[in-house]
C-alpha cells in the first residue's frame, strides 16, 4: 500500500541527541520514533521514493539545554527503510522548540498538532509531507 502524506505523529518524551554517549539511549529514541510514526502508517505499506520534508516541533517541560538541531539526525535515521528509503530524499527539515515559557499560538493546527499541544511535555511532533515546496508559494 502506498503512503498518503502527509504523514503526523507525536513521540513522548525528550528527544536524544545524535552526540548521546549511550548508545542504547540513540536506539531506543530511534525506536520510539519509528513506533509512533508506525501507529499513522498502514501496516503493509511500501517505502516511499519521494522528495520529503520534514517539520519537527519540540516542547521541552523546561528550557532546553542542548542545541535544536541535535535532535534531527536520529529523528530522520529512525525513518530510514521506513517511510523513506534514504533520508538524502529530505530536501527541506523545519525544526523549532517551543519552550514553555515563550508561548505561541497556532493559526490552525492540525488535529494532530492540536493534540501535542494539549499534552503533557515533553514531546516532540512530526510531520513529513512528499511536497518540499508546500508552503514556500
Amino acid at each position: 500500500m502506498e503512503l498518503r502524506f502527509p504523514i503526523e505523529f507525536i513521540v513522548e518524551g525528550a528527544p536524544v541527541s545524535f552526540q548521546a554517549k549511550r548508545s542504547a539511549a540513540r536506539s531506543s529514541w530511534k525506536a520510539r520514533v519509528k513506533a509512533a510514526s508506525s501507529a499513522v502508517v498502514p501496516d503493509e505499506h511500501e517505502v516511499s521514493q519521494s522528495r520529503i520534508a520534514a517539520t519537527l516541533f519540540y516542547f521541552p517541560h523546561e528550557p532546553m539545554r542542548g542545541d535544536v538541531d541535535n535532535i534531527v539526525k536520529l529523528v530522520l535515521d529512525a525513518l530510514c527503510g521506513h517511510i523513506y528509503v534514504d533520508d538524502a530524499q529530505v530536501e527541506r527539515i523545519v525544526v523549532q522548540k517551543f519552550e514553555p515559557e515563550r508561548v505561541f499560538g497556532f493559526g490552525s493546527p492540525s488535529a494532530t498538532l492540536d493534540d501535542a499541544l494539549s499534552r503533557q511535555r515533553p514531546l516532540l511532533y512530526v510531520r513529513l509531507s512528499d511536497n518540499p515546496f508546500e508552503d514556500l508559494k
